[in-house]
């Protein structure tokens, strides 16, 4: 008599639905290709004119500072963030499986001086 046994960490071919239940098996992973600063930022707030009334208290060249991430870029896990367009500008930490996204203006607080990230979250 053969006995089947399906579904054991042991097995080489992965689940017909692994898939569906893990489409992203590596999300929140920080290991891996590196991606250079080049690669997850592409404006500066100086860019975007949405935020110069926003910034008005800011020079053109601290907005130059003020770098934002690309959209679908992965927050780094443990770092500092804020959202530029939550009205409350509350600083959040990033996890792993988080992303820029669409709607979403994320300035990461390792890339800023203290002095504009202080005026930023108070401003």
């Amino acid at each position: 008599m053969v006995s089947q046994q399906s579904g054991h960490p042991s097995d080489q071919e992965p689940d017909q639905w692994q898939k569906d239940l893990n489409p992203d098996p590596m999300a929140g992973q920080n290991h891996g290709v590196e991606t250079t600063q080049e690669d997850v930022y592409d404006l500066t707030a100086y860019d975007l004119e949405e935020l110069h009334d926003r910034l008005a208290d800011f020079t053109k060249d601290e907005l130059k500072k003020i770098p934002v991430l690309k959209v679908g870029t992965r927050l780094q896990q443990g770092a500092t963030y804020i959202n530029l367009n939550d009205p409350l500008r509350e600083e959040f930490t990033g996890m792993g499986d988080m992303s820029a996204e669409n709607n979403n203006l994320i300035i990461p607080k390792n890339k800023v001086g203290y002095e504009l990230w202080n005026r930023l979250i108070s401003s």
